[in-house]
């Protein structure tokens, strides 16, 4: 049994969290570089909590440009158990309207400028990501959304784009009609797949702000329409995450789903032949392991 640590990385619109006790902003240093920005810790409700502002405060980080690793390290070295993904989005699907979450549990990743793991050459290996999300960790956000009164919808794709443009009608068409996704963002990949790497267990509570560029009734993206959509769905994800340590706990069991075992048969790189640097700057990711 460990002690709970909950973090939230918050996206656009997400700055902090209100009401934690013994609120301070923290640098950690990472071996990957500096984190998006300082971590908010504290606590809630007797758990601990982490709160890392995804695009730094200001938002000053571009999502090709967000330092996916460094945060996800900063995160672990911090103790953190549990991560939770909030993220402005596009949806493709009628019901899923703006204003509305959405609880993601599968990804398509359309990223292309971006470091996508702590491992290579040296130490190479492979964690399987066939379900990317902790459906424990999901449970526990629907519960709370709904609780807060949002309306929240359980099971989602989400299409991830290199961006920072947002999509041609083409684009958003295909990715409506032929590949079935039913939301898109420009944020939670490589971050998913580098959570299991960390064996951190993940959930992605994407907020709707539009229709992506599909809609023959809403036409292209609005950044201002997206804007005051995002202004109501922060004080939403606010109280959707007041709502998970009750849910959580103070005292963590292993995860039912294996997502704090990830890398347990995932190095396959030779312990001879492993290299010293690269396993110097995976001491907290893989340290479990290594």
């Amino acid at each position: 049994m460990t002690q709970t640590k909950i973090a939230v990385i918050g996206g656009s619109g997400i700055y902090d969290i209100e009401g934690l006790e013994g609120a301070e902003w923290v640098t950690v240093e990472s071996p990957w570089g500096a984190p998006s920005d300082q971590i908010l810790t504290g606590s809630l409700n007797g758990v601990d909590m982490a709160f890392l502002p995804r695009h730094g405060r200001g938002h000053v980080h571009s999502p090709t440009e967000v330092p996916y690793r460094a945060n996800i390290d900063a995160l672990k070295r911090l103790g953190v158990t549990d991560v939770i993904s909030v993220s402005a989005c596009g949806s493709f699907r009628e019901h899923m309207a703006p204003g509305d979450f959405v609880i993601v549990d599968q990804f398509i990743d359309r990223t292309f400028a971006r470091d996508k793991s702590f491992f290579g050459t040296g130490c190479v290996a492979h964690v399987s990501v066939a379900h990317p999300t902790c459906p424990r960790l999901s449970d526990a956000c629907e519960t709370a959304g709904k609780a807060a009164g949002i309306t929240i919808h359980r099971g989602g794709t989400y299409l991830a784009m290199e961006g920072p443009q947002f999509s041609t009608l083409a684009e958003s068409k295909m990715y409506r009609e032929h590949w079935g996704c039913d939301v898109i963002g420009m944020t939670n990949m490589p971050e998913a797949k580098l959570a299991r790497e960390a064996e951190l267990c993940y959930a992605s509570v994407a907020m709707v702000t539009d229709y992506d560029s599909w809609h023959p009734d809403h036409g292209e993206v609005d950044v201002t329409a997206i804007i005051a959509t995002l202004t109501g769905n922060a004080d939403k994800a606010r109280a959707l995450v007041k709502g998970l340590p009750e849910l959580l706990g103070g005292d963590r069991a292993a995860c039912p789903h294996g997502c704090d075992r990830a890398l347990d048969f995932a190095i396959l790189t030779a312990p001879e032949k492993r290299d010293a640097a690269l396993l110097a700057k995976l001491d907290a990711v893989a340290g479990r392991v290594l």
